[in-house]
């Protein structure tokens, strides 16, 4: 099958010609045309000239919309807010769901918000306070006010028409939360379930009083597994006196799964992953610190082989392993790493005792370790004709992956535990630590053996 959509390229050269020719009627027509998805990415592409022209072209709900669309993350938004009046911006933001407004709020000044509150509607306003007073990274922070809410004393049809009436804003219909007097959380009512039920049934007797909801505090990580265990559009949440304050919806759950992972990637490569469109001078400035202290760590690895020196000056022959060992080791760490920052993702050992967690690692990396010593040890036996000298390498190999292993495992669980980022415990990082330790275990081995190879 051929593909006959137009390329995207040439579109956006005919809407250029467009603005170009002032056809503001048939502007509109081709770019209202495409899904919401292109539209925001034309809009990224006009020049600063043409996207002034666009805001009197579009209606600042139809930018709204573009807004709503775009990557926070891949994109700076504060250049494109700042060319915007605050009129306009006032309005567009009225238009906006709250949720997605705060989040967008947050990248101006606080003298820049007050001077766009004032010109919104005060209802508007009060609900995005509320929703910017809560942490980063909660629940909180990504639910939205808008949703569709009925009484557990009203009728099938009298929900009906509530739902008709919020609909337009609610930010999703398919669930229906049922509230008491006290706007307490009693349940949910799905739309279907609303269809198929007599117009005179009672709300209070088709109510789903089994409902996951989660606490404001909750992180988000916590809400995203809820999602995915769940199979859910929306999740409720609610105060700590289960007073229900709004939901978090699937497409806010996408972006912070692909964060999540994003920061899981950053971690074990060592770098900010994000941006990826930074200039070199930007892009050097975030990564030579990590590189500056690696430098350090690795220079304690230069040091001890200067100080086994005179060991590899009576067996020349250790020195052609030692990148062997070092370089296995690290493979090694840097696998147990990237299986620990997984399974404190998917929180696996939340009933695990820390202990239970260290002897499974230890058998683990003793498995791995005796495998890839054995076979170190038979091939260098075979190739130098030297079992004494197979014996050390495959004993310091063993050795040597035994510690990366538990290291690369342990040392981001034991973050956790404490409350830090495991995620800081990157991939440079155990890779060069295994370096260091590796090598202390290789020439500590082969002192042993020296006599015999």
């Amino acid at each position: 099958m051929t593909d006959n959509s137009p390329d995207p390229q040439n579109v956006f050269l005919e809407l250029q010609e467009l603005l170009e020719d002032n056809d503001i009627q048939a502007f509109r027509e081709g770019f209202l045309n495409h899904h919401i998805y292109d539209q925001s990415q034309f809009y990224l592409d006009f020049t600063e000239t043409e996207r002034m022209e666009l805001y009197s072209i579009l209606s600042p709900q139809e930018l709204s919309e573009i807004f709503e669309n775009l990557d926070f993350d891949a994109v700076d938004i504060k250049p494109y807010l700042k060319e915007i009046s605050p009129e306009y911006l006032s309005a567009m933001f009225d238009e906006m769901s709250t949720d997605n407004a705060a989040d967008i709020l947050t990248n101006l000044s606080k003298r820049e918000r007050r001077s766009i509150f004032t010109l919104m509607a005060p209802e508007n306003v009060s609900e995005i306070r509320n929703l910017m007073h809560y942490d980063e990274e909660t629940a909180g922070s990504l639910m939205t006010t808008e949703f569709v809410a009925v009484v557990a004393n009203q009728t099938v049809s009298s929900a009906m028409t509530v739902i008709k009436a919020t609909a337009e804003d609610a930010e999703t219909i398919y669930y229906v939360y049922v509230l008491d007097s006290g706007k307490q959380l009693l349940g949910v009512i799905s739309l279907r379930s609303l269809l198929i039920s007599h117009d005179d049934t009672l709300i209070s007797d088709i109510v789903n009083e089994h409902i996951i909801k989660v606490d404001v505090d909750e992180p988000q990580e916590r809400v995203a597994r809820y999602f995915r265990d769940y199979d859910l559009l929306a999740l409720p949440v609610v105060s700590h006196d289960n007073l229900m304050l709004g939901i978090v919806t699937v497409d806010d759950i996408i972006d912070v799964i692909d964060d999540e992972a994003q920061s899981d990637y950053s971690g074990l490569a060592g770098v900010n992953t994000d941006n990826v469109n930074q200039n070199p001078i930007q892009s050097a400035a975030k990564r030579l610190p990590w590189l500056v202290a690696l430098l350090f760590l690795g220079m304690g690895t230069a040091s001890l082989i200067d100080h086994f020196d005179g060991l590899v000056s009576r067996a020349s022959v250790l020195a052609i392993f030692i990148s062997l060992i070092t370089g296995t080791a690290g493979n090694a760490g840097t696998q147990s790493l990237a299986v620990s920052v997984r399974r404190i993702s998917l929180n696996d050992d939340e009933n695990k005792s820390f202990f239970a967690l260290i002897l499974a690692e230890i058998t683990t990396g003793l498995v791995t370790g005796a495998v890839t010593g054995l076979t170190i040890f038979i091939v260098v036996s075979l190739w130098k004709g030297n079992i004494m000298l197979g014996l050390a390498v495959g004993v310091a190999m063993f050795c040597a992956i035994t510690v990366a292993n538990l290291a690369g495992s342990l040392i981001p669980v034991g973050m956790d535990r404490l409350g830090f980022d495991p995620a800081v415990a990157s991939g440079p990082f155990i890779s060069t630590m295994s370096d260091l330790t590796s090598v202390f275990i290789y020439f500590s081995i082969a002192e042993v053996f020296i006599s015999f190879i």
